[in-house]
């Protein structure tokens, strides 16, 4: 087994990726995956620190500020033996015009790659998206890495999509012949006390609704399928490829267990609010058409790092709730 990363470079680390990566360091479950020194690049320490101080408690870590589209700003003149790319995550795209997130995913990812070949890492994750793969045809509800599709490029909409696939692209020519091996992270969708809940995630808004609200509120008719992977099964998964993925190869990271909307959100309910009622907003199609679907095939992951979805959903979605209670 490869011994754990001497020091591990994180960007992206105060978001919903790094924070699950940090609790899972924490729980120092996977003695082989936990970094001896940590560097969290941030662009507002000070407002971590002070929003999670139990985070900030872990051995090795130090948080610097930076931001990834300056690079004047990242700490060079260290060396980083791994580094894991997860900013520019899709929560805050709606903030962002399609140009601004466009250019915030592809320079970012530059400037980090950059800075991985001079400090001389041996290895870097960059979580990338099920979103490179587009809309699936007709019949292909679980979509496997070998699938070619991609976003349309002529629509603004999908300037988050089409950045993380010329980001990957990025990434293998930055790649180095015994020197820095990259490795693809296409993640999908995900739940856990850190997941946002005011922002586009469905099983956030459900949870809140349970939580707080007089009813749970389907946005749309329910209908486009989904499927969680818990956010503890997330961070050791990315570790794993970290440790262990082929170089300049992606792997799906996500649960393949398909769930509808609709279904969710009465699962949300029966979890944790029984007697809350679900109110569907959007009207059920007529006619013809294809059904939303963002669910990954995951057997390539499962296959060469024998990885797994060991969180029932069910569970997943009280452990959620139990530690955002908890937070509150």
């Amino acid at each position: 087994m490869a011994e754990a990363p001497q020091h591990l470079l994180l960007t992206g680390g105060t978001g919903f990726f790094g924070r699950a990566l940090l609790r899972r360091w924490i729980e120092g479950g996977d003695a082989m995956l936990v970094p001896a020194r940590v560097t969290v690049v941030s662009r507002s320490p000070d407002r971590f620190r002070q929003a999670h101080p139990d985070l900030c408690a872990m051995p090795g870590l130090e948080l610097v500020a930076g931001d990834i589209c300056d690079p004047a700003s990242l700490p060079r003149g260290r060396a980083f033996t791994h580094v894991i790319h997860a900013a520019a995550d899709s929560t805050l795209g709606p903030q962002l015009s399609p140009l601004q997130r466009f250019d915030q995913i592809l320079e970012g990812t530059r400037n980090v790659l950059e800075l991985a070949v001079q400090c001389g890492a041996r290895r870097l994750l960059f979580t990338s998206s099920g979103a490179v793969y587009g809309a699936p045809p007709p019949g292909l509800v679980k979509i496997p890495e070998s699938w070619r599709g991609m976003p349309d490029p002529l629509d603004p909409a999908n300037a988050y999509g089409v950045a993380k696939r010329a980001a990957e692209h990025l990434c293998v020519l930055h790649a180095r012949p015994g020197g820095l091996q990259v490795v693809i992270a296409r993640c999908f969708a995900f739940v856990g006390p850190d997941l946002p809940l005011d922002v586009h995630f469905a099983i956030g808004n459900f949870i809140r609704d349970a939580l707080w609200s007089e009813r749970i509120v389907v946005g749309g008719d329910g209908s486009p399928l989904r499927s969680y992977l818990y956010q503890s099964d997330l961070a050791y998964w990315l570790m794993e490829l970290l440790m262990r993925g082929e170089g300049s190869q992606a792997y799906n990271v996500g649960s393949d267990e398909a769930i509808s909307v609709l279904e969710l959100a009465h699962l949300v309910r029966d979890t944790l609010a029984p007697c809350k009622p679900v109110e569907i907003l959007g009207a059920a199609s007529q006619g013809l058409y294809q059904r939303n679907t963002y669910i990954p095939d995951i057997t390539k992951a499962q296959e060469a790092l024998a990885v797994r979805v060991s969180v029932p959903l069910r569970d997943a979605i009280i452990a959620a709730a139990q530690g955002i209670k908890g937070a509150d």
